[in-house]
């Protein structure tokens, strides 16, 4: 029997037009370009409007992708989000997008892994595609940042931006789409990177709405030590799992945290930045969007065939890596 593969066979992006530069941030808090630039190498972050949700962005993520394939959302078997800034607490946003764009007989749900969200959720989309139980799988990556950033905390704010990014996964007899991957989690790391309050543990309350509690909380040293660490080795391990040496990886697509942790990892994996998808500077951390978006950015750049590493970390933690040979072209 053929075995079935996951394949990603559309992508797109979508981000709000609204620019917050390294400048207009300056005038916010205690900082300037030449400081954000040297410890992330971000010089500009997208907002999204008030008036608008990670729903919205995904409804362009799907109108996009059905326009490409010739397809209608009837034709969209599963959504699924990954996300931590959904519209709501409940219902999904998945549920959302589904009825915004007319999605009537897909079902869906969203995955919560801060930014390694989009691996969680591809590598579940991955399953029902395999199983058969789905044909056409659409898995979004994104986050409103900016709903849960304090702007008057120079650690969190220079950092994050809104953004998301999606793919269709279909069924593959050619041995292309997702071939492998590695998934990992450590809460004990929780406290270094999270948000107090909103929770269970911590509800909203009159004391606690408009205190740093409800705002992403980073230690940013103890972080960015586990993220070059962790990110590396995982990246390096499915290379080995699956026999790649340098040579036969086309791409790395990182999670677009920090420049410095990127390049550790290009190097652990002995890549050449020419083989490393790189838009940090435009869009900042838009956690789960990060490495979707960088797949439609390049989209044009990538061959059939390509073998390609996903590689993210987050908070949680919560890292991994996917190993993919490219079906579109």
């Amino acid at each position: 029997m053929t075995k079935i593969t996951a394949s990603i066979t559309a992508v797109h992006g979508a981000v709000p037009p609204n620019k917050l530069t390294n400048e207009d941030l300056s005038k916010m808090v205690d900082t300037n370009d030449e400081w954000i630039v040297s410890r992330t190498g971000i010089k500009e972050r997208r907002i999204i409007d008030k008036d608008k949700a990670l729903s919205d962005l995904g409804v362009e993520i799907v109108e996009g992708i059905c326009k490409k394939k010739g397809i209608t959302p009837l034709d969209i078997d599963m959504i699924i989000v990954g996300t931590i800034s959904g519209d709501h607490r409940f219902p999904s946003t998945s549920n959302i997008i589904c009825d915004k764009v007319g999605a009537k007989n897909a079902w869906g749900f969203d995955v919560n892994a801060a930014c390694s969200g989009f691996l969680f959720a591809l590598t579940t989309g991955q399953q029902f595609i395999e199983n058969q139980s789905a044909k056409r799988v659409i898995v979004i990556g994104g986050d409103i940042m900016s709903s849960v950033i304090d702007y008057t905390d120079r650690a969190t704010c220079i950092i994050f931006g809104d953004g998301a990014g999606g793919v269709l996964l279909e069924p593959d007899e050619e041995g292309f789409g997702i071939q492998d991957s590695i998934m990992k989690v450590d809460g004990a790391g929780r406290e270094f990177l999270i948000q107090h309050a909103g929770g269970s543990l911590s509800p909203i309350t009159k004391e606690n709405v408009e205190t740093p509690a409800m705002y992403v909380h980073q230690e940013g040293k103890t972080v960015f030590k586990f993220a070059v660490t962790n990110m590396a080795d995982v990246s390096e391990a499915i290379m080995k799992k699956n026999n790649l040496s340098s040579d036969d990886v086309a791409w790395l697509v990182p999670h677009q945290a920090n420049l410095r942790i990127i390049d550790a990892t290009a190097r652990r994996m002995g890549l050449s930045k020419d083989k490393v998808m790189i838009n940090i500077e435009k869009y900042g951390n838009t956690t789960s969007g990060t490495i979707p978006l960088c797949l439609w950015e390049w989209e044009d750049k990538l061959k059939k065939g390509d073998n390609i590493i996903l590689a993210a970390f987050g908070g949680g933690f919560t890292w991994g890596a996917i190993y993919i040979k490219w079906a579109i072209g």
